[in-house]
């Protein structure tokens, strides 16, 4: 059974455990969740196997920063999340229609997440910049070279010898972990709201401040008008740190390693991938350009 089939069997249990109504919800993405459209402007999120915890915690984190003042997604349901067998089913808020958000609307979300008191009750892990980098590799390991394999494996040693030895840039804050304009949600009437709370966790400010530095320094997608908004939105620019390279490499090793995961060597995920490796190893000039995934 595919994956949407059974998280589509996992909706329909959750929703009449929980009593909310699901005729005729339809498929938003299948992700790292399975997201639906209900009737009465609700969103179901089905887990993964193995997902309750993650689906409780992110409650907690959408409750916090609702009453801590940041525009956020919200639950509606006060039992959250509905739990059939493995998997977690969480439900939302609908989002109005909406647009993703500017390069300085996204910096001025995070200056204010980032401000915000560390909390001490939510269950907030450390970031690990490195986590599961080395199991994606290896899941490639069928098909992508055998020198490919040993230079990634290599580059992440490298990449955390260095990283080790680095000052940090600012104290430990409360990180979204996945900040990039698509999970800043603008509507039409009010202000941006922040999206998918699975990774937020605790850790260097850079990391929510990278993805957006990197596409402007390496791949030339932001402009430099768009990236001087997004810097004077948050006030600092991490291009001119000294660390700037290493976060910047780690961060596209983790691009590419994503894509690794998803590649079987013959399908459009393993081109990409190979793109994306010759890229880290020197072959391809700088601005790159790498199709979304």
């Amino acid at each position: 059974m595919s994956n949407i089939a059974a998280a589509r069997q996992v909706l329909a249990a959750a929703a009449e455990q929980s009593g909310v109504p699901a005729d005729g919800a339809t498929l938003i993405r299948d992700g790292s969740n399975t997201l639906y459209s209900l009737p009465y402007g609700v969103v179901a999120r089905v887990s993964r196997p193995g997902g309750r915890a993650v689906a409780e915690r992110e409650v907690r984190i959408a409750r916090w920063l609702a009453n801590s003042g940041v525009p956020v997604v919200r639950p509606v349901l006060e039992t959250q999340p509905t739990v059939i067998g493995d998997r977690a089913v969480t439900w939302w808020e609908q989002f109005p229609p909406h647009r993703e958000a500017s390069p300085a609307e996204l910096g001025a979300v995070l200056r204010q997440l980032h401000a915000l008191p560390v909390p001490g009750d939510l269950g907030l892990a450390e970031f690990d910049p490195f986590d599961e980098l080395t199991s994606n590799i290896a899941v490639a390991g069928n098909w992508l070279p055998t020198k490919d394999r040993a230079w990634l494996q290599d580059l992440i040693r490298r990449l955390r010898a260095n990283y080790a030895h680095l000052s940090a840039w600012r104290p430990s804050c409360v990180l979204h972990g996945d900040a990039w304009q698509g999970n800043v949600a603008v509507p039409e009437h009010g202000p941006p709201m922040l999206l998918d709370l699975e990774q937020v966790g605790i850790g260097d400010p850079v990391w929510d401040l990278a993805p957006l530095a990197v596409d402007y320094a390496d791949f030339s997608r932001v402009s430099t008008e768009e990236y001087g908004a997004f810097t004077d939105a948050y006030g600092a620019d991490i291009t001119t740190w000294s660390g700037f390279r290493t976060v910047a490499t780690i961060c596209e090793l983790r691009w590419t390693a994503f894509v690794l995961s998803k590649a079987d060597g013959a399908n459009r995920a393993t081109t990409e991938a190979r793109h994306r490796v010759a890229c880290l190893r020197g072959e391809v000039a700088r601005p790159w350009s790498w199709s979304a995934f």
